[in-house]
């Protein structure tokens, strides 16, 4: 069998995909262990991933996506596998089916953990982790040995400070937003099992065992429409009204990796009189000023685990209340998905914003990997430039802060390819979602980057309605 177990952290998901990778013989993936195993085993993805985290990046999806098809690869046909944690979006759920295809198998159940929010608190509230191999501890219910001490290499016990009853709230909003659309992928496909996770261990593991048992027979019965429909989820926020929105000139731009949105973002906001806020720079800017929320991603990093979701919303959310962005900003690298789109929504909701548009900057994938391949960054301030496009005035020089320029070891054609596929998998809702809400408009980004710049311009002008006339400046105004 293959098989999936999601739920959110604390629900017992580590606990019981051992016991029941012993029942049915099934190989153990956990992408927290794996992303951590080649960071420490520096495999080529692991010293990929490294250099992102080490430049204050997040590390791309595809990292971990190409660590789980590494990891495939080596199971034998006949051993079955149980992944752990993921997929954690309708994204992953697409490419896991897509990559199990290539290997001629297929997901044969997908089990949902269901435990309550003040339950997962609770125990969350009481979790030790050992410092040195990542071992879970709980002072009631899996109390180790010793205490302090980890049963298995003797590593310091420590409590993990997101395990405080706040961050895991907010954790508990991300994960329901982003898995209502996995259940429901699951759910349509006939292959969901929700199991409550909310007895003791061995009450629960007889409970998942008697439920495989019935799948590997074919004759246990999936969730049906009504209990998934059951199961908590986070409201679809719409937006702000406009009566209720303060007059801002809030703006998203996107495009795949190499789409010229640096370029684009550089001139709206000049033109626009109005902040940029790149994730990417948000994310740096946080960890070097050592912030509360930089601190929080610092002990992730430190772990060799990816930064969750919800640490990035409340990164955004903090930009967004400061003085400089209340008459409006240019937002790039943030959302990169549904889930993302529902919080920033939220975000704007409770600081009475709303968008104004989404520029979506559409390249062809070919001219994607072509124009990546001559691209070159900077070492210290992360500017992008290019062999044939936008040459620095100094060969190898950064005309900003005169840092040496280099080539991403990411930007080779086969890697540049499967981030695109990454993008699309993730975008293509995004695209849809915005396009409903009647705030997208697509630039054809393949002309010259000032062509580009003028269609941009245009495109947003048209979106700005009268009443936030007064919030763009005249001299943008005076263009249209």
């Amino acid at each position: 069998m293959n098989l999936a177990i999601i739920g959110p952290s604390g629900v017992g998901k580590g606990s019981h995909a051992s016991s029941l990778c012993a029942r049915f013989r099934l190989r153990h993936v956990a992408t927290g262990d794996l992303f951590r195993d080649n960071l420490q085993s520096h495999t080529a993805l692991g010293i990929l991933a490294r250099k992102y985290m080490e430049q204050g990046e997040l590390v791309p999806d595809e990292i971990v996506d190409a660590m789980i098809e590494e990891w495939l690869n080596r199971v034998p046909p006949e051993r079955g596998t149980l992944f752990d944690g993921f997929p954690r979006t309708a994204a992953q759920a697409r490419f896991l089916d897509e990559l199990l295809g290539r290997f001629d198998r297929s997901l044969d159940a997908v089990i949902y953990l269901q435990v309550s929010d003040d339950e997962v608190v609770k125990r969350l509230s009481g979790r030790f982790i050992c410092r040195s191999c990542q071992t879970p501890y709980h002072q009631t219910t899996r109390p180790p040995e010793v205490y302090g001490v980890c049963d298995e290499c003797g590593g310091e016990l420590y409590h993990r400070p997101d395990d405080s009853t706040e961050l895991t709230r907010a954790r508990l909003r991300v994960f329901h937003r982003s898995a209502g659309p996995v259940l429901d992928y699951y759910s349509a496909a006939g292959k969901l099992v929700i199991i409550s996770g909310e007895e003791s261990i061995a009450e629960v593991d007889a409970r998942l065992i008697r439920a495989l048992e019935g799948v590997r027979n074919r004759t246990y019965g999936f969730a049906t429409p009504q209990e998934v429909a059951a199961l908590p989820r986070v409201a679809v926020v719409h937006p702000t009204p406009v009566h209720l929105a303060r007059p801002t000139l809030d703006l998203v731009l996107f495009g795949a990796p190499g789409s010229g949105k640096g370029t684009q973002a550089e001139q709206l906001c000049r033109e626009f009189k109005l902040p940029h806020i790149a994730t990417g720079d948000l994310f740096r800017d946080n960890l070097r000023r050592s912030t509360e929320l930089g601190k929080l991603a610092r002990t992730y990093m430190d772990r060799g685990e990816l930064v969750p979701d919800d640490v990035t919303d409340a990164m955004v959310e903090e930009r967004l209340a400061r003085t400089d962005v209340q008459d409006g900003c240019v937002l790039d690298g943030f959302p990169r998905n549904l889930h993302q789109a529902q919080a920033l929504m939220d975000i704007m909701g409770r600081q009475r914003r709303r968008l104004t548009g989404v520029l979506y900057i559409n390249v062809p994938d070919e001219a994607i990997v072509e124009r990546l391949s001559g691209r070159l960054i900077c070492e210290k301030c992360q500017a992008p430039y290019h062999t044939q496009y936008k040459q620095p005035r100094v060969p190898g020089v950064c005309d900003h802060c005169s840092g040496a320029l280099y080539q991403r070891a990411d930007d080779s054609a086969s890697t540049v390819r499967a981030r695109l596929a990454t993008f699309h998998r993730q975008t293509e809702p995004l695209i849809e979602f915005y396009r409903n809400a009647g705030l997208l408009v697509e630039v054809n980004g393949e002309r010259k980057p000032a062509e580009v710049t003028a269609a941009s311009i245009a495109a947003i002008h048209s979106l700005i309605p009268p009443v936030r006339a007064s919030a763009v400046p005249a001299e943008a105004t005076s263009n249209r």
